[in-house]
């Protein structure tokens, strides 16, 4: 088994326990180090690799929150404590939407949960702790720097996303807790923004008011029972007002239309698009995954109409190995 890397964050970031009006040390024993195992041929595995690494939060009696894609097709999940014990885990499910995963610990961690509080209580300015596995030295003492929309290249939106900054190093699956001892979201990405002309790092973090109305159905079937969104296997952004491709999911509804990068998106079902969260929404509001997708595009100073029959992407992706 491989072991998670030693590292620590640097003293001046670490969280001190003097400054939080709860067990700093209590609260951070719930953040636990998660290792996973994708099988070679899995559909995930050409972008997210066979093994992650990451962190994940106990939030019920066994049940652990992290960030979907360190679980996303896994085989083996293995979860690394903070006492040295390593225990078994199980991706119990993943949610396309907010990005959540969840892991199912197959021994008994014997740790207390960390309480779920609600990051729509949150301010900008707040001062929160973004939790790594490993207590204080892996941890960040961080501030809640911007709540706003984000949109991910991989068909990904949030309506509002929450920004801290210091970033935390290891950010996938980190605990993003209030300065109440209470868990209000999980670590997402490492992102970079311009503040008075130099490049600082910030961490996204996937709000935690988006878990409640789908652990329930995540933890039965393990997905969200409802008809999946449309998706069309392209990776794009945004330059100067206009939709660009800038990869496409091999096995995917864009690369059976042969739609290549650098093609521009500009209009969908006829409406004009300028923007990747305008994208998204029209698309989405086309119907389920299925839906026949009528796209205008640009191609290399040709312009051209293509209709993409959408997919439910999950049926691309192997089901969790049952224990």
């Amino acid at each position: 088994m491989t072991s998670m890397t030693e590292w620590k964050v640097p003293t001046a970031f670490q969280p001190r326990p003097e400054d939080y009006r709860f067990d700093l040390d209590r609260a951070l024993m719930s953040v636990v180090g998660l290792h996973s195992i994708i099988p070679s041929d899995a559909f995930s595995a050409e972008t997210l690799g066979t093994e992650r690494a990451g962190n994940g939060v106990l939030i019920d009696d066994g049940l652990l929150l992290t960030i979907g894609y360190l679980i996303t097709e896994a085989e083996a999940v293995w979860l690394h404590l903070g006492d040295g014990r390593v225990v078994e885990g199980h991706a119990l499910g993943f949610d396309f939407e907010s990005g959540f995963g969840l892991v199912q610990a197959l021994g008994r961690p014997g740790i207390e949960p960390l309480p779920i509080g609600s990051s729509a209580a949150t301010r900008v300015g707040d001062k929160v702790v973004v939790g790594g596995a490993g207590g204080r030295t892996r941890s960040v003492a961080s501030q809640i720097v911007a709540k706003q929309e984000f949109a991910g290249y991989w068909e990904y939106l949030l309506d509002e996303a929450v920004f801290t900054y210091p970033s935390h190093p290891n950010w996938g699956g980190c605990g993003l807790i209030s300065d109440s001892g209470e868990l209000i979201g999980i670590g997402s990405l490492q992102l970079e923004r311009e503040r008075s002309g130099r490049e600082e790092k910030v961490n996204m973090i996937v709000p935690i008011d988006l878990l409640g109305p789908v652990i329930g159905d995540l933890r039965k079937f393990g997905r969200v029972n409802k008809p999946a969104r449309p998706w069309l296997g392209m990776y794009t952004t945004e330059i100067d007002n206009r939709v660009v491709v800038v990869g496409i999911a091999s096995k995917g509804p864009a690369a059976r239309a042969e739609l290549k990068t650098g093609d521009v998106i500009l209009a969908v079902g006829g409406d004009k698009i300028t923007s990747q969260t305008g994208f998204y929404r029209k698309l989405w509001s086309l119907g389920s995954a299925g839906v026949d997708v009528p796209l205008t595009v640009y191609h290399e100073g040709v312009t051209f109409d293509v209709t993409l029959t959408s997919i439910d992407r999950m049926k691309l992706l192997k089901a969790p190995r049952l224990h």
